[in-house]
């Protein structure tokens, strides 16, 4: 039973009344490794716990739906680091503890959706003691469903392994329809930019979005989610891990952008680099990376491990299918809605940085610009505008079905 608000505890000791003698428990336990201590880091893309014993712990692991859930079984273990350290982190939604029975003990780890598990191993402290490592890597349902069912075909559950052998796959794609999410910029405490006749761009990126999903629903041809659906904020990893969580083929995020250069209009579609395009692209992707920080959320830097491997990964294929929709973008739309000079650029928006999927920021307009939010204020120059990325998106889906990605 769940106790009323409480988001940790212990689990129930599961027994038959008068089976077990507490005094002999608590003896066993003595010559059982003990954890000392919990450490949990990183952002709702990816999630790394590390488990501290002060002797060799022999874990077994698997997975759980329904919620999703990582179940870690030790032998008899006491619990004994700081349970005040705990909290909801990233991908980590709860965490629950306890003893199983004589000789057993239970860990049960909560995700917020779907996850994969990445290097899990049993590893010695240069200061003595062992400790479990691994990570929680947001996922599809499809992925977390295939890990299930690898899991089915083995053991049932699973050792700590070595790095080349993990418990991860990916489900057969072929049979799936294209998926696309649509990320309305901003939202809730974070309003973002704001028109000279008082439009605000969370309110005019959430009417575009939903929009712009009724088009592409109506084609028949794709599953069409939104990052969200309400006035609500959401920091900037929990839109990429939303559309990885979907197995996203496509990611968009609308943007409604002010610049304090007169004359300035049009719509302006960016790509993710290491470096910048040119200053304005630099200086709009800095404003949009600010997001989590202007709604008083504390921004932890990426370890430079993960941050390499995510510049290396969209380079490759996931960058070169962001650039083919980006030109197919620039092309539809430049036959409906003004675009500035050199309208496809590119800059180190966090929000783009999902290492597998194709991910484009689309800025609609300047909301400084008289013209331009009376523009994003018009339903049917929004049509015009969602009717033109239904046909990039259909153009983009054609070629990737063509090329096999």
């Amino acid at each position: 039973m769940t106790l009323p608000g409480r988001w940790l505890r212990p689990l129930l000791l599961f027994c038959f009344a008068g089976c077990l003698n507490v005094y002999g428990l608590a003896a066993a336990s003595a010559a059982s490794p003990d954890l000392r201590d919990v450490e949990i880091g990183g952002n709702a893309e990816r999630t790394r716990l590390v488990l501290n014993f002060d002797g060799e712990p022999e874990p077994k692991w698997f997975l759980l739906r329904a919620p999703h859930r990582l179940v870690i079984d030790l032998p008899q273990t006491r619990f004994l680091f700081d349970a005040r350290k705990l909290k909801p982190k990233g991908l980590l939604l709860s965490m629950r503890y306890g003893q199983l029975g004589a000789g057993s003990s239970r860990i049960i780890l909560g995700g917020k959706g779907p996850f994969t598990i990445e290097s899990f191993d049993v590893l010695p402290n240069d200061g003595g003691g062992f400790r479990i490592a691994f990570d929680m890597v947001a996922a599809s349902d499809k992925a977390f469903e295939a890990a299930l069912a690898v899991q089915a075909q083995t053991t049932g559950s699973t050792r700590s392994t070595p790095k080349g052998d993990r418990l991860v796959h990916e489900g057969d794609a072929t049979a799936d329809r294209f998926t696309i999410v649509i990320d309305p910029g901003h939202g809730g405490i974070d309003g973002g930019a704001e028109g000279l006749n008082g439009t605000v761009e969370k309110a005019i990126t959430l009417a575009f979005a939903q929009q712009l999903q009724e088009a592409l629903l109506a084609t028949g041809r794709y599953d069409v989610y939104l990052t969200r659906s309400t006035d609500e904020f959401l920091r900037l990893d929990e839109r990429v891990r939303i559309a990885r969580q979907h197995g996203a083929d496509l990611f968009l995020s609308i943007h409604a952008d002010t610049i304090n250069v007169k004359g300035i209009s049009g719509a302006t579609i960016y790509t993710v680099s290491e470096k910048a395009s040119d200053a304005e692209a630099e200086a709009t992707a800095l404003r949009e990376n600010l997001s989590d920080e202007l709604a008083g959320i504390t921004v932890e830097a990426e370890s430079q491990q993960v941050a390499d491997i995510l510049i290396d990964l969209i380079r490759r294929e996931t960058h070169g299918f962001s650039m083919r929709f980006a030109r197919s973008l620039v092309g539809e739309l430049s036959d409906t809605v003004g675009l500035i000079n050199n309208p496809h650029r590119s800059a180190g928006f966090k929000v783009l940085k999902a290492p597998d999927v194709p991910s484009v920021l689309l800025e609609l307009g300047y909301l400084s610009n008289v013209q331009d939010e009376a523009h994003l204020r018009d339903p049917d120059w929004r049509k015009r505008a969602a009717d033109s990325i239904v046909k990039a998106v259909a153009l983009f889906e054609q070629a990737r079905t063509a090329s096999g990605g």
